[in-house]
């Protein structure tokens, strides 16, 4: 059972809107400092560029949906966002394509297996399952609209940098590390064109692929981007509507499903709200109607999800009552006699 270390952190009833902004500020704040000597975890090294993190790197910020964001320690280190850019680019397709086709297409359901796995992809007949695993997120790249790899990646770059509400550029020095790691990714996708799951060419998929998980975002930069999907596809800074209300609520409740892929289950016991993990060690926490929590910290557990993340995570979303599941009787809330 994920340990978050969150047993003397008083569970709020998720209701309302969230405290007001001193609260928050100090919430955040007692957060960063309870957690920042935490060092449990290590920095992935299976690609080469991310075993040079720096594993002390520690930021959290929380953004609310009228637009206050919060920061504190390392809230705007520049990290790449890897797997978490599963979750803005399905948003994107989805948008294009529309709740059905990529239902049908990605599917929603959690394998329980890890990220990458092929066995996963041989037990369903070669359909992904879901797009927050390696294969799923390469399936759901494949169908990014545009005529050519080039008019795809504008697209893609352009609605992610609508979620961040700033213009994203990728680091070269981490595409090309994972890109001469990548073979697992590639064998993912010539797997599913064996089995007619892939329409566009698998080589260029991946690479596509590759490229989107090394833009440079920040833990600031998450919570824009998952406080965006917490109101009804609107920026709350910038004001820009990037994506449908109905789009947010299907990618929510994937993200619920499957964010943390294998541990899923754990973090929604826990944390109670949908997220997304990468393996540069960013986490995003979004509580629809109020707002999300972006987390960093490089060190990660045995299923590629930051520790320090994940406990930051929970703890805010207890003090700040962010769990969906979370409530309080009526006749309680209102004083009244039982």
């Amino acid at each position: 059972m994920l340990n978050t270390r969150t047993a003397d952190i008083e569970q709020q009833a998720s209701t309302g809107s969230l405290p007001g902004w001193d609260d928050v500020d100090a919430l955040v704040s007692a957060t960063y400092d309870r957690l920042r000597d935490d060092r449990d975890g290590t920095v992935a090294d299976y690609i080469p560029k991310l075993a040079a993190a720096e594993p002390d790197q520690f930021g959290i910020a929380v953004a609310d949906v009228a637009g206050g964001t919060h920061d504190v320690g390392d809230a705007w280190a520049p990290f790449t966002i890897q797997s978490i850019s599963k979750a803005f680019v399905y948003a994107l397709v989805a948008e294009v394509l529309g709740h059905e086709v990529v239902g049908e297409r990605i599917g929603v359901n959690n394998t329980g297996l890890p990220f990458d796995s092929v066995v996963a992809i041989e037990l369903n007949d070669g359909h992904p399952m879901n797009p927050m695993v390696n294969a799923g997120a390469i399936a759901t790249t494949a169908l990014l609209p545009g005529a050519s790899p080039d008019e795809k990646w504008s697209r893609l770059v352009a609605a992610l940098s609508a979620f961040a509400g700033h213009r994203l550029s990728i680091d070269e020095q981490v595409y090309a590390s994972e890109s001469a790691s990548n073979d697992r990714n590639r064998a993912l996708g010539q797997l599913l064109r064996s089995y007619g799951r892939l329409d566009a060419d698998p080589a260029e998929t991946v690479d596509l692929y590759t490229r989107q998980c090394a833009l440079l975002v920040s833990a600031h930069d998450l919570a824009v981007m998952g406080a965006t999907l917490a109101d009804g596809g609107v920026n709350p800074v910038s004001g820009e509507q990037v994506v449908s209300p109905e789009v947010c609520r299907d990618t929510l409740a994937v993200l619920a499903a499957s964010g943390l892929y294998e541990h899923s289950g754990e973090w929604l016991f826990e944390i109670g709200v949908p997220g997304k993990s990468g393996v540069s060690g960013g986490i995003v926490a979004i509580a629809p109607g109020k707002g999300a929590i972006g987390a960093f910290s490089p060190r990660l557990d045995e299923a590629g999800n930051s520790v320090r993340g994940q406990r930051a995570a929970a703890q805010l979303s207890r003090a700040l009552g962010l769990n969906v599941f979370a409530s309080r009787s009526a006749a309680a809330a209102s004083g009244a006699r039982i």
